[in-house]
């Protein structure tokens, strides 16, 4: 999930992003990978690594490309520990269950650094009162409800948590 705001909670884009090619599995740590050897889980886990990758960088040129000039970064959730190697990872219960989702951040944020913009890794629990703070409203759920109903749906907790990530990143100066 994808979107662009301005610091004054201004919506610029949205939109959502397949990081993944469509013959590969979407969790391989988690689903594929368990019911593989492990040799060949390791194996799909990189080919779908590598697919993010590459198609972390297509989206981030399509939104350089629609929105000129307006994209300075990207904010991000923050990541858990995990081990440190993919077969670990596989193996570990705990891990299995974040590290797709941590794989695809971290793809996303290579491609991020690699075009020059900034990343700003934020804490879920705390985004939705630093974006408030920053908007100066006290109920930021009203205002995302009228975003809402200006721009129609689709408009989930997702989008929610993303907005407001944009506008603490932007308030922060992180971005």
């Amino acid at each position: 999930m994808f979107v662009t705001a301005d610091a004054d909670g201004t919506l610029l884009d949205r939109r959502r992003v397949e990081l993944v090619d469509d013959r590969l599995p979407k969790i391989p740590h988690h689903s594929e990978g368990q019911r593989l050897p492990i040799d060949d889980a390791v194996a799909l886990v990189d080919r779908v690594r590598a697919s993010a990758e590459r198609n972390a960088k297509v989206v981030l040129d399509a939104v350089a490309r629609d929105l000129p000039g307006r994209t300075l970064g990207i904010a991000l959730r923050q990541c858990p520990e995990l081990p440190p190697t993919i077969a670990e990872r596989i193996t570990n219960y705990r891990a299995s269950n974040v590290a797709d989702w941590v794989m695809y951040r971290k793809a996303l944020a290579a491609a991020v650094g690699a075009r020059g913009w900034a990343v700003h890794w934020f804490d879920p629990r705390e985004v939705g009162s630093q974006a408030s703070k920053a908007l100066g409203v006290a109920n930021l759920d009203a205002h995302f409800g009228e975003i809402r109903r200006k721009v129609g749906p689709p408009w989930s907790q997702d989008h929610k948590m993303a907005m407001a990530a944009a506008i603490a990143a932007l308030s922060a100066s992180a971005i």
